[in-house]
Order: structure tokens, then C-alpha cells, then sequence
């Protein structure tokens, strides 16, 4: 059975992320100026993808889905039981790829990519409507 307060909990904690990230996005050169400003966005796109990974490997396991392979499956896994759509699951996959690189290559980290990831925080976003719709049209087996 879903935990819906685990899951809302967590997609609060992911529309946090997203806030902070979009409010960023229009940050100024002097705060970007800052040496944290950056290093302050790089843990909010790790947080936002983890609570995104969280929750699509709970949704998986707790339907009996799983276990998906990585991360990435676990939201392949929720495009092919059509909680996401196909193509948003392969963004989220990508998402869960580019939290790895800030996670485990963070030395070599480009980055203008990350500054310019900033510019569209959209599969983020969906993912938590695309989540808050599942919950409320699954209620009844959730």
C-alpha cells in the first residue's frame, strides 16, 4: 500500500527544491557571485531528484512493479504502469542521470550545464502533478 504521507512529505520537500531553483534562476550576477550560490543549486537539484527517486521506487515496490534495475528504471517502471508518460519517465530517467554526475563526478561537473538546467525545471514540476494526480485518481488502492 502507498504511504501517502511518506509520498507527500517528500513531494513537499521536491516542490521546495523546485521553488528554490526557480527563484535562483533569476538570481543576480552578484549573488551568483557568491561561492555558495552555486554549490547551493548543485544540492537542490540533488535533493529534488532524490525525493523524485524516493517516491518512484516506493510507488514500485509497494505495487509489487519493481524491483526496477537503478534509479533511472524506477521511473522507466512508472512510465511503462502509466503514472508518468513514457517520454516524461525518459526525462526523469535523464534527471536521475544528472543527479548522478553532481553526486559521483562532482569534480568534473560542467558547470554552465547546471546554470542552464536552471532555465527548466518543467520535468520536475510535472513529475509532482503527474504524481498528485496518481495519488488522488489511485485512491481507492492506494
Amino acid at each position: 500500500m502507498v504511504d501517502q504521507v511518506r509520498v507527500q512529505r517528500l513531494l513537499r520537500g521536491l516542490s521546495d527544491d523546485i521553488a528554490f531553483l526557480r527563484r535562483e534562476s533569476d538570481a543576480s550576477p552578484s549573488r551568483r557571485a557568491d561561492e555558495v550560490w552555486l554549490r547551493g543549486v548543485k544540492y537542490s537539484f540533488i535533493t529534488a531528484i532524490e525525493a523524485a527517486v524516493d517516491v518512484a521506487q516506493h510507488i514500485s515496490a509497494t505495487r509489487g512493479w519493481g524491483p526496477p534495475s537503478d534509479n533511472g528504471d524506477a521511473m522507466r517502471v512508472l512510465g511503462r504502469n502509466g503514472v508518468l508518460d513514457i517520454d516524461h519517465a525518459d526525462h526523469m530517467r535523464r534527471a536521475v542521470g544528472f543527479r548522478n554526475v553532481l553526486v559521483h563526478d562532482y569534480v568534473d561537473v560542467d558547470d554552465t550545464v547546471v546554470i542552464s538546467r536552471l532555465g527548466d525545471l518543467s520535468d520536475l514540476s510535472e513529475f509532482v502533478s503527474a504524481i498528485a494526480s496518481y495519488l488522488t485518481t489511485s485512491r481507492d488502492e492506494v
